[in-house]
């Protein structure tokens, strides 16, 4: 049976490179195995979304770059986004009033799949909430790089995805985990989150696995020199249409390291055949409970106050988090 239409929403599009802007929308009528979300809260995920928003997607990359609900594509204008909590309004009986995590773009209201909107546990706020698909995707880095008791690693680049591969592995028995950027505040984060700091030229050599997330290929080029014999590096920065200069003519090939990317739209090899995506979200959003986390969601914008403020929002390098409020009528 479906709901009656007419429902409105509002969605922020972006328009060009460099603009943006709040849309009204009529959202269709609710179908079968449907439910109508109401947004309390979204996160903006700076570095792919400081890409899509300057259009520095490469064209070849724009059918596996596409979000979930993605609407637009990305040569404008784009609908896009992927960490929203609401309530759901719309559906079955049993999931009305729950609280649910989406990846769906930054919208007030929305329909999609009851599969697709995930329950959010009791014991984690919807602040924390939102940072599941962060979460998720250092979750896949460490299933990608399988760090172990003991392990010395490097975190190169404290921004949210670096911070969070940084949390994981700390919550190994044994390790030494480093969290390494040139921000000095990140050392108040860095402590919160139970590992270590330093910057580039403090950091330990001969580690055993060594993740990048700087987003730079200074960094990407620390993270080598920081590998000792036969470790591995895992690349965990997206660059866009931004080529990237690698000194390999040094100890790469003497030190036998390897260089391996990660990406969250595929499940780690290792977990790919029992794991599903809902699970390994599910996963997340229960790691989420971690009340540390709560240093990395501390800023937060408005929504109607986004299209003004996502140039500064997408320009702080080596920006933390940042939540967009909706109203809660």
């Amino acid at each position: 049976m479906q709901a009656p239409g007419n429902t409105p929403a509002r969605a922020l599009w972006m328009t060009e490179a460099g603009r943006a802007e709040v849309r009204d929308e009529t959202l269709p009528p609710r179908g079968a195995g449907e439910v109508v979300v109401r947004t309390l809260q979204s996160g903006i995920s700076r570095g792919t979304e400081a890409l899509v928003y300057a259009g520095r997607v490469p064209p070849g990359e724009w059918g596996r770059m596409r979000a979930p609900f993605q609407a637009g594509e990305f040569q404008f204008p784009v609908k896009y986004g992927y960490a929203a909590v609401g309530i759901v309004e719309e559906g079955p009986d049993e999931r009305l009033g729950e609280r649910v995590f989406c990846l769906h773009p930054h919208q007030s209201r929305f329909i999609v799949p009851e599969a697709a909107a995930i329950p959010v546990p009791a014991d984690v706020p919807t602040p924390r909430a939102v940072l599941a698909a962060q979460i998720e995707t250092a979750l896949n880095a460490t299933w990608d790089a399988s760090p172990r008791i003991g392990d010395r690693i490097a975190v190169v680049g404290g921004g949210t995805i670096g911070c969070l591969t940084g949390w994981l592995c700390a919550r190994i028995p044994g390790t030494e985990v480093t969290l390494i950027d040139l921000d000095p505040s990140r050392e108040d984060v860095a402590v919160a989150l139970g590992v270590c700091f330093a910057h580039g030229d403090t950091a330990s050599r001969d580690c055993d696995l060594v993740f990048h997330a700087s987003g730079s290929g200074e960094g990407l080029a620390l993270a080598l020199s920081l590998a000792g014999f036969e470790a591995e590096i895992i690349e965990l920065s997206w660059y866009g249409d931004r080529p990237v200069t690698l000194p390999l003519g040094g100890a790469f090939h003497s030190q036998r390291l390897s260089l391996r990317a990660s990406q969250v739209g595929a499940v780690a090899p290792a977990r790919r055949s029992r794991w599903s995506h809902a699970r390994r979200l599910a996963l997340a959003l229960s790691l989420a409970a971690d009340p540390r986390l709560d240093k990395l969601v501390e800023a937060a914008t408005p929504f109607d106050a986004l299209p003004q403020a996502l140039p500064e929002i997408l320009g702080k390098s080596g920006a933390l988090f940042h939540r967009v409020l909706y109203e809660t009528e």
